[in-house]
């Protein structure tokens, strides 16, 4: 299983970009898509995540302003990041997690497989 997240920039705050992710070796209605990011100096943080059965899940931080979606055909997750703040900036990470039962969502552990991360830049 391999994970290419891209799209990754530099934006000004309110500014928006849309990250894909996009999944090898893996049936997206069969597992789940988290996304996380890293922040210098700082602890890996829970974004959001989209289960097998379609279903999303954000950080308070995040909610209202980023939307998880998914095409099954493309085999690739979507992160919308509108409304984007200075604080949002950070490495991204997409990671795939086999299994189609509840998991917690915000749990590293809960993912098998991580892709390689996406800078991404807010400027105020």
């Amino acid at each position: 299983v391999q994970l290419q997240a891209c799209g990754g920039g530099w934006v000004q705050a309110g500014g928006s970009l849309r990250l894909s992710c996009e999944v090898s070796e893996f049936t997206l209605h069969e597992g789940r898509i988290g996304w996380f990011r890293q922040a210098p100096e700082k602890e890996r943080e829970a974004v959001g995540s989209i289960s097998s059965a379609g279903r999303t899940y954000y950080a308070d931080s995040v909610k209202g302003r980023f939307t998880i979606s998914r095409d099954n055909a493309k085999n690739t997750v979507y992160l919308q990041m509108n409304s984007l703040k200075p604080e949002d900036t950070a490495v991204y990470y997409c990671a795939a997690g086999v299994g189609s039962g509840p998991y917690l969502w915000g749990l590293p552990q809960e993912y098998d497989y991580w892709g390689q991360g996406t800078q991404v830049t807010v400027s105020s």
